[in-house]
């Protein structure tokens, strides 16, 4: 089969391949073209009947844009990576992007393979980013969430703890003096990771002794969470409270307890980290610290990115705040093992 061309849509709707490249590309009377509301929509019916698509890497090496929107992000099943997909997947449809996830896949060798009109990446975090970024800054247009770096060729999105964190811990011991952490390994090596660093202080502020059979390492999956929280909830005298590291962990904290048929909030309070969008909706909703309408203020600034190459580098703040829900509400229960 024949793959419909320009002129194929131009003999179809009797107008001129020039006519056709024009509407194609977005541009009619209403900004200087001279072609007409009407002539523009016969040129796209006439595109609609013959089933014609534009040859993207034509297109590319025409304008200069690809269209596409590039999404690195480490663990595509976490909750945040999920509510990332789910704004920018809204805010595309009506800029004609197309946005392409990396899943589970170092963005560090993949970039370099794939152009797109702006790259977002979620991790960079290991010795020697800071270079590569503004390396490959010079090729591409790249924003950055990270909490530390500074815009060199690239943009930065910083989303900021301040004493958020601190606060969910003491909304947690106002209530409860058996409150465990689930947290990554990793962050526990020290120097202690801030997520993990808040716990410890928050027991210390409540006066409340630290016991490491209520600190539960997991390896960086949802399984790992699930077993960790399981294992924490099987002791003989298990926490009525949990302070999780981030929201996919707190979400499979709540899983965990309600396979052992137990309640939360009456039997586990839960707080998790991110204020993610599933962690919003699920049942019961999840008390978290995290910014404010990130995911969708972080999809709006990438579609300008991609539209705007000249914009200059910035670094984007979003402060956290806590978020009581059902499963750590701001009601007092009076309930304690």
């Amino acid at each position: 089969m024949i793959r419909p061309t320009i002129k194929t849509v131009a003999a179809e709707a009797g107008v001129s391949t020039a006519t056709v490249s024009y509407v194609l590309a977005g541009r009619t009377k209403s900004n200087g073209s001279g072609i007409s509301a009407s002539t523009a929509e016969r040129v796209q019916a006439a595109a609609l009947k013959v089933g014609y698509r534009p040859n993207q890497a034509a297109r590319t090496i025409r304008t200069g844009k690809s269209n596409l929107m590039m999404l690195s992000l480490t663990m595509l099943s976490d909750p945040w990576s999920l509510s990332v997909s789910k704004a920018v997947g809204a805010a595309v449809a009506s800029a004609g992007i197309t946005p392409m996830i990396l899943a589970d896949t170092d963005w560090r060798t993949a970039i370099k393979r794939q152009s797109a009109d702006v790259i977002f990446i979620d991790a960079a975090e290991q010795d020697g980013d800071a270079e590569l970024l503004a390396e490959l800054a010079r090729n591409s247009r790249l924003v950055v969430f990270s909490e530390t770096l500074e815009p060199n060729g690239f943009d930065v999105i910083r989303s900021v703890a301040g004493g958020s964190l601190n606060e969910a811990m003491d909304h947690l011991t106002a209530q409860h003096t058996k409150v465990a952490c689930l947290t990554s390994r990793k962050s526990m090596r020290v120097p202690y990771s801030t997520r993990y660093g808040a716990y410890l202080s928050g027991l210390r502020r409540a006066g409340i002794s630290f016991r490491e059979d209520y600190v539960a390492p997991f390896d960086g999956d949802e399984l790992s969470a699930y077993e960790a929280a399981v294992s924490l909830l099987s002791q003989p005298d298990p926490p009525t409270a949990i302070f999780a590291t981030s929201d996919f962990v707190a979400m499979a904290a709540i899983n965990a307890a309600q396979r052992m048929r137990l309640c939360v909030p009456d039997d586990l309070a839960v707080v998790g980290v991110g204020n993610t969008l599933q962690g919003e909706a699920m049942e019961p909703s999840l008390t978290s610290v995290g910014p404010v309408d990130f995911f969708n203020s972080l999809a709006k600034f990438l579609v300008e990115r991609a539209s705007d190459e000249s914009a200059p580098h910035q670094v984007l703040e979003f402060p956290w705040q806590l978020f009581a829900r059902d499963s750590a509400p701001l009601t007092p229960i009076t309930f304690e093992r």
